[in-house]
């Protein structure tokens, strides 16, 4: 009886071991965690990947407290002259919850991977592969290289130095009452256009009536006077 309660202990314990071993494997101290690249706009408690950046900072979460961290970056293909390169590196120690950020980075515009080192690491690396892209080619706003080139003046026009009272001066209304003026030659005012208003024509035939009325009255009284 005795040697059965024994083995029946002996299973049970050997059952429970089993049990837990797959259990303390999934949480192993520093395996339980993860890393994300944020742009430096993002707020540190999403837990989001952003692999199209400009500034950035790495984010972590769900270590363990405390836990070290060494981490570097290196240049990565296409667009690295040398392949695995370290770029940028650093250490961080993670808060008590197993969460840190590192400072604000920045890096040329290519493509890069990170490799995230830590305490008690029981497999490989956590790594993550990201773009940096700035756009640092930016061209001159609308607008710019037009009024930064001088207008040609316009052929006949008035010159650029002219002042506004000078172009008011040719305006069509001030064109309108010069030639409205009377010209010195034209005779103008009361005077002239009453000395030029009756016909030279008309004048010499009346003239010339009346001397003939005249005439014929003169030759009647004399015949009048005969008789």
């Amino acid at each position: 009886m005795r040697t059965l309660m024994r083995a029946g202990a002996f299973v049970a314990a050997a059952s429970a071991a089993l049990l837990s071993a797959p259990l303390a494997h999934a949480t192993a101290p520093g395996d339980n965690g993860t890393v994300k690249i944020h742009d430096a706009s993002t707020g540190e408690e999403l837990r989001r990947n952003e692999p199209h950046v400009c500034t950035f900072y790495l984010d972590a979460f769900g270590f363990d407290g405390v836990q070290q961290v060494d981490w570097h970056i290196e240049a990565w293909a296409p667009t690295a002259a040398t392949k695995g390169e370290t770029v940028k590196s650093g250490v961080l120690t993670l808060d008590s919850g197993g969460h840190g950020r590192t400072q604000d980075l920045s890096l040329p515009d290519g493509h890069y991977k990170l490799f995230w080192n830590f305490d008690g690491e029981k497999g490989a690396a956590k790594h993550k592969v990201f773009w940096t892209d700035c756009g640092d080619a930016k061209g001159p706003g609308p607008g710019a290289s037009a009024s930064a080139a001088p207008s040609a003046p316009v052929s006949g026009g008035p010159s650029p130095d002219a002042s506004p009272g000078a172009a008011s001066s040719a305006s069509p209304g001030a064109g309108a009452a010069a030639s409205s003026s009377p010209s010195p030659q034209g005779g103008g005012g009361d005077l002239a256009e009453t000395g030029s208003s009756a016909p030279v024509g008309a004048l010499a035939g009346a003239a010339a009536a009346l001397v003939a009325a005249g005439g014929y009255l003169v030759v009647r009284r004399r015949a009048a006077g005969r008789g």
